[in-house]
């Protein structure tokens, strides 16, 4: 009987295990373990594009890729890890609850946006979490123009001013000019507990966000909190009130509750802390990748981020040395010392910076057009060819 590798999660995490795990079998000439991923659905949907339009677009099927490597998929949702007796209960397509046995599992089930408990915000907020909401948003935003007008109307709230609120606020005055005309006043707010703009992201990004903020109209209040959400727009906590038909939660992404079916510990986000072969700490058989790790990057202190950047390094390590741990061979560290930053900033362009202090690089057109080929291209998964799968898996390729 073969041994098995199971991943839970199709994200860039998920993916990126499973060739990595393929590509180290293939190298060892190995027939005898067989390697699944699991899944809601056999597609790597490209969630950092979920702020632009046509979200409905942004994903690459699998199918063809992973039977280029000889990966099975299982459809269906991962309910509970039973790490004593190795095995996982999911529902399949028909509703049942099925179990499934590993001798190797890596999580890679992802992160999911968790709202506060506030009034009226699950009822009256969108997000750019998911592709369906985001598609959500867009059938939302494509409504409007079926509205009379109001201020309300054309005003959009954007809870949040990290990296995601940012990017989708920026995206959001082009946006809502293409559904309610070319010469159409829109007003865009960025809402956000930071005492300046930008404050999470650094000193030297804060310029080209002011720049681009100004140039785009789109507004900043700092220092304020949303305390409830209606129908018709928000009040924050010191009292002032935003009409507006649209508001878009951007904050409090925590890792799946898979992670809290194991033993470990986990940061204040729900990531269980790895090793540094990705080895989940008091875990014998299992590893984790993407945004349910809590990796140490390098030697200074840095840890990994729920981006796609470290999710697709920490997916070629996990893979790897879960095959690897299999196999009875040695694994290969995860280090990822370089870090970089490419922010999209609407029609303004972007910013893109090198390291944890985020270096300004590049700007304006220079960095859009960087950023284009990044969502366009670079996170996109290999073709469906064995050889080309597999050697792009090779955890030994810098990712930055």
């Amino acid at each position: 009987m073969k041994q098995h590798i199971l991943i839970i999660g199709a994200g860039f995490g998920g993916v990126w295990s499973a060739l990595s795990a393929a590509r180290l079998l293939d190298m060892h000439d190995r027939n005898d373990v067989k390697i699944s991923v699991l899944a809601p659905q056999a597609e790597l949907r490209m969630r950092p594009r979920f702020y632009e339009p046509d979200v409905h677009k942004m994903f690459a099927p699998l199918g063809d890729l992973f039977d280029a490597v000889g990966i099975r998929f299982i459809k269906g949702t991962a309910q509970a890890i039973n790490e004593q007796y190795r095995t996982v209960t999911y529902h399949d397509e028909a509703g049942d609850l099925v179990a499934l046995g590993y001798d190797r599992l890596v999580l890679a089930a992802g992160s999911q946006l968790h709202r506060p408990n506030l009034d009226g915000i699950e009822q009256h907020t969108f997000d750019v979490d998911q592709i369906e909401g985001a598609v959500r948003l867009e059938n939302h935003l494509k409504s409007l123009k079926n509205r009379p007008f109001t201020p309300a109307r054309n005003t959009v709230v954007v809870a949040g001013g990290g990296f995601t609120g940012i990017e989708t606020a920026t995206e959001m005055p082009e946006r809502l000019r293409a559904v309610l005309g070319a010469d159409s006043q829109v007003r865009v707010v960025i809402v956000d507990r930071g005492a300046q703009v930008a404050a999470v992201l650094g000193d030297e990004i804060r310029g080209p966000i002011l720049e681009a903020s100004k140039h785009l109209g789109v507004e900043w209040i700092v220092d304020a909190s949303v305390s409830s959400v209606d129908a018709d727009g928000v009040t924050l906590e010191d009292g002032t009130r935003i009409e507006a038909s649209t508001v878009i939660w951007t904050v409090g992404f925590r890792a799946s509750p898979l992670t809290e079916r194991l033993s470990g510990v986990r940061d204040p986000q729900g990531r269980l802390h790895v090793d540094g072969n990705l080895k989940v700490c008091q875990q014998d058989y299992v590893f984790a990748a993407g945004d349910v790790a809590n990796a140490a990057t390098d030697d200074l202190g840095n840890f990994s981020v729920m981006s796609c950047q470290h999710a697709i390094a920490l997916g070629r390590h996990a893979g790897n040395n879960a095959a690897a741990d299999l196999l009875g061979i040695d694994p290969t560290p995860y280090r990822q010392p370089k870090y970089v930053t490419c922010l999209d900033l609407g029609t303004w362009g972007a910013a893109f910076t090198e390291g944890w202090d985020r270096q300004l690089k590049l700007v304006k057109h220079e960095a859009k057009a960087l950023k284009s080929q990044i969502n366009t291209v670079w996170i996109y998964p290999p073709a469906a060819d064995r050889a080309t799968a597999l050697a792009a898996a090779d955890p030994a390729i810098p990712v930055a």
